[in-house]
């Protein structure tokens, strides 16, 4: 079954059972994914859609920090609810040794040697990790082992 239409199933279930909180979230990704659909002016893979639940995941995550800052703690418990309703839709992500040792593979294979060499490194990293990884990890990683 495609995540479009899992998250379509999820989004019926949540009706009757007069979830409204699930519900909205749910509304939420449907309302990306049929944006995203306009946008590309074709019915979504399952690697697009899992891209737009990425960013929505993100824009949580993102907002959780801001509100932090803000001393918001209502809008904190609100958008970590959120954030736990669109994770069920994310990949398992890789853990911060997985990420390293894939570093260090595409450094050893791409020949990188210094902190010049960034961008190439970074370039090669980031399609393996597509979607299973925090780029800000990665980001680290790379710098860690330039260095």
């Amino acid at each position: 079954m495609s995540l479009v239409q899992t998250i379509t199933d999820d989004m019926k279930t949540a009706m009757r059972a007069r979830d409204k909180d699930t519900l909205s979230v749910i509304r939420m990704i449907k309302a990306a994914l049929m944006n995203e659909k306009v946008k590309v002016n074709h019915e979504l893979s399952d690697e697009e859609a899992q891209t737009v639940i990425a960013r929505e995941y993100k824009q949580r995550k993102e907002s959780i920090e801001e509100f932090k800052k803000g001393n918001r703690d209502d809008l904190v418990k609100g958008t970590e609810a959120e954030l736990k309703i669109v994770g069920k839709y994310m990949p398992q992500q890789l853990s911060k040794e997985e990420i390293e040792k894939i570093v260090a593979d595409t450094i050893a294979s791409v020949g990188a040697s210094s902190t010049s060499d960034f961008g190439k490194v970074m370039g090669a990293v980031m399609p393996k990790v597509k979607g299973k990884a925090d780029g800000k990890l990665v980001n680290q990683a790379v710098k860690s082992q330039l260095s």
